[in-house]
């Protein structure tokens, strides 16, 4: 693969990954689910994913 092809994928590849996030989030906030993240891998946390979807999370 040429180094063009290369970012292509990998562009096409990250679009991916973000239209599969943001469908899951909707399914999640449309449930009343919570998504669990964590930034230390150690501490988690319970947030609702209708809070992530609206942009007030502390993600």
């Amino acid at each position: 693969m040429s180094n063009k092809e290369v970012k292509e994928f990998s562009e096409k590849l990250r679009n991916g990954l973000k239209l599969a996030e943001k469908r899951m989030l909707e399914d999640k906030a449309f449930r009343g689910e919570d998504i669990i993240v964590s930034s230390d891998g150690e501490t988690f946390q319970r947030i609702p994913a209708k809070q992530i979807m609206a942009g007030n999370s502390v993600i």
